[in-house]
């Protein structure tokens, strides 16, 4: 990883207007790094808005990473799988688990759907994602994280991979405690399996909540207690795709992080420290 911080925008072509807000987000240097998703049919057209996007200056916070957010679940794969739904998508977060668990998945499917967004990836950008992660972090769960290590590994040696935990006082300090643990259970044994296979991967992790209440109020403490390398997700959109129940939560992100730089609320915060302590 290149920066101590990284603030990513997650779920990058899910829509023309999500890609379209968080292209903009990226090139005024509010965020730092794009998750994107290869397997969504807009793909390829949505990613001719992230040309030169790793020009983009972000002060002490490196340069703009781009990074393939991996579609696992809830959504429509790029193969023919024989897992998915009458509507061709995907099982949820949690049936992916009891059926992983279960022994219930075909492993092999989903090593080819993996390798598949792997070669949309390249294919629309010209070069492998500097970072990986999933879906609603099911790259994580057991038999994917392997499946996951092994694809990074042909495809993009030099990525690091989202690690989805934080250590207890960080967690305790911030909201939303419960999905930090639970995020953080999951991935239990994960950071280990990546050093063994040489993938270099973020530290602490920030981001978790309802997607309700003031994000001005979150996202500083979400920012706060990082580790030398944290990691904070965000998902900024537009628009009011169906289906998406997160839709208005992410125009309210969009709104709040395009108020100033990366560089430049790092110092407002830093600013704000001593008030805060006392």
């Amino acid at each position: 990883m290149s920066s101590r911080l990284i603030l990513c925008a997650d779920d990058f072509a899910l829509t023309r207007e999500i890609s379209t807000t968080i292209a903009a987000l990226a090139r005024k240097a509010c965020l730092n790094a794009v998750s994107c998703m290869a397997a969504m049919p807009n793909w390829a057209d949505d990613a001719r808005m992230l040309e030169g996007i790793e020009e983009v200056e972000c002060g002490a916070f490196g340069h703009v990473q781009v990074g393939l957010h991996l579609v696992l679940t809830s959504e429509r794969p790029i193969t023919r799988m024989s897992c998915l739904d009458q509507e061709g998508k995907l099982p949820g977060p949690d049936r992916l688990l009891l059926l992983l668990l279960a022994r219930r998945i075909d492993l092999a499917e989903f090593a080819l759907e993996i390798d598949r967004q792997f070669e949309a990836f390249v294919r629309a950008r010209g070069c492998p994602p500097a970072f990986v992660d999933a879906h609603q972090h099911v790259h994580v769960y057991p038999g994917m994280r392997q499946l996951v290590i092994a694809a990074v590994k042909r495809h993009a040696p030099d990525a690091w991979v989202r690690v989805p935990a934080d250590g207890i006082s960080p967690m305790l300090a911030r909201p939303f405690r419960a999905k930090a643990v639970g995020s953080t259970l999951h991935s239990l044994g994960l950071c280990r399996a990546l050093a063994r296979a040489g993938i270099a991967a973020n530290r602490s992790f920030a981001g978790h909540y309802d997607f309700r209440g003031s994000y001005a109020d979150r996202l500083p403490r979400f920012l706060e207690h990082g580790s030398r390398a944290h990691l904070v997700m965000c998902h900024p959109g537009a628009g009011l795709a169906p289906g998406d129940s997160i839709a208005a939560a992410r125009i309210e992100e969009a709104r709040v992080l395009g108020q100033m730089t990366l560089a430049q609320r790092i110092a407002e915060l830093s600013q704000d420290a001593p008030r805060r302590s006392t």
